[in-house]
């Protein structure tokens, strides 16, 4: 069975996740990254596309000395599977990811990403082979489910969440909407890549809750099926 997504994101009040250097750039503040810490310890695994490693060095991990020990008490990791989207295998070897704190690590990669680097990688984490000139994403789903992931939290970018929405994967999503404007027409956004052609296409939401927090808002969606 395939894990029960969740898509978490900050953007700015003109829907942006960054600058078009794709530089990270902070919208929200402690109150948020503490949900967000929470929803991520709720979580099996988390999961990221390799812009966002490239661009931010991610570990991934959980913050919150309380959320580890809850998740020790549930008998699992301290840490959720941390989990690489990534077709031609960039990853650098040193990522953050990769290294930092204890846990499993899954890299995701299609069949034409170079074997040598491939290679390297699964003395560093579980690399699942899921496509063949990109990462099919409802296929590596189907694999992270056979892993015994159930509750999978996506932290971005654009590009991945676009794919996972287009493919009908997402379950839930909840953005946080910062109080600047960042401005710039190719500056990512929560949904990249090349949208919906016809409105029938597009994806749906119903509004579960909306929350005042910081010097922003909240909004917490569900994807219709």
């Amino acid at each position: 069975m395939r894990p029960y997504v969740i898509v978490n994101a900050a953007m700015s009040a003109d829907g942006k996740l960054s600058t078009i250097q794709r530089r990270q750039v902070k919208i929200s503040g402690q109150q948020d990254f503490a949900r967000v810490d929470r929803l991520k310890s709720s979580c099996d695994a988390v999961m990221v596309g390799i812009g966002t490693v490239l661009a931010d060095d991610p570990s991934l991990t959980v913050k919150s000395d309380e959320c580890k020990k809850r998740r020790r008490e549930r008998g699992t990791d301290e840490h959720p599977v941390r989990v690489v989207v990534d077709s031609t295998a960039r990853i650098p070897l040193d990522a953050s990811i990769l290294h930092k704190s204890p846990g499993k690590r899954v890299v995701a990669v299609s069949a034409r990403a170079d074997q040598k680097r491939v290679a390297a990688l699964r003395s560093l984490a579980t690399v699942i082979v899921a496509g063949e000139e990109e990462v099919d994403l409802v296929r590596l789903l189907d694999e992270l489910g056979a892993l015994g992931i159930s509750r999978l939290m996506v932290e971005g970018g654009g590009t991945i969440i676009a794919g996972l929405v287009s493919a009908g994967l997402v379950d839930e999503i909840y953005t946080f909407i910062g109080n600047i404007i960042i401005g710039g027409k190719d500056a990512p956004t929560l949904a990249d890549g090349p949208g919906f052609l016809d409105e029938a296409e597009f994806c749906r939401l119903t509004l579960l809750e909306v929350r005042r927090m910081e010097s922003g808002v909240l909004l917490h969606w569900s994807v219709n099926k």
